[in-house]
């Protein structure tokens, strides 16, 4: 069977049955939100909502354009134009994978919010992910992981790093009178 990418199945979605997912970083300032309201008031939807369907909850659950969605929660001309509904192309993907696909969209386009990164790695960790898996799906070099991964605070995300043997400084003569000033 021949691969058919998912933007050639976009579907209209009511917005009431879109929810956002509970893990994005992608922060956007309120210029850049102006600017993407002005976008979709003069150029309409351009681009899909990318969502994975939850079938028991009956939902699409974003995994990418989340500010997209927000326009029309935020701007009942546009909603009304819309008619409510939000042009979503579906992936079919297990949570990691669609932790991945948000975070390679977002990276391609702006900036994160280095807290939210870091629950990222940690999920990514606590599911079981490695460090070379987080650095290839999410487009991470390993010094960027462990940076993030300090920043969480938890000792469990270094349980399987090995460390060297630390070293200790040289102290000059005069060291201690520097410290004593």
């Amino acid at each position: 069977m021949e691969y058919k990418s998912p933007v050639y199945h976009v579907i209209p979605v009511p917005i009431e049955k879109i929810k956002p997912n509970t893990y994005n970083p992608n922060a956007v300032a309120p210029p850049e939100m102006r600017l993407l309201y002005d976008s979709i008031k003069a150029d309409g939807y351009t681009m899909p909502i990318v969502c994975y369907y939850d079938k028991a909850e009956d939902t699409y659950i974003i995994v990418d354009g989340f500010h997209r969605y927000r326009i029309m929660l935020e701007h009942e001309d546009i909603y009304e134009r819309e008619k409510g509904m939000l042009p979503v192309s579906v992936i079919n993907k297990p949570l990691d994978q669609r932790m991945a696909s948000t975070i390679r969209h977002n990276r391609a386009r702006g900036t994160h919010d280095v807290d939210l990164m870091s629950n990222i790695v940690k999920e990514l960790h606590d599911l079981g992910r490695s460090d070379a898996w987080i650095s290839k799906h999410l487009g991470m070099d390993r010094d960027e992981i462990l940076r993030l991964k300090q920043i969480t605070g938890l000792a469990e995300l270094f349980k399987d790093v090995k460390f060297g043997k630390a070293w200790r400084p040289v102290e000059e003569p005069g060291d201690e009178e520097e410290l004593n000033e």
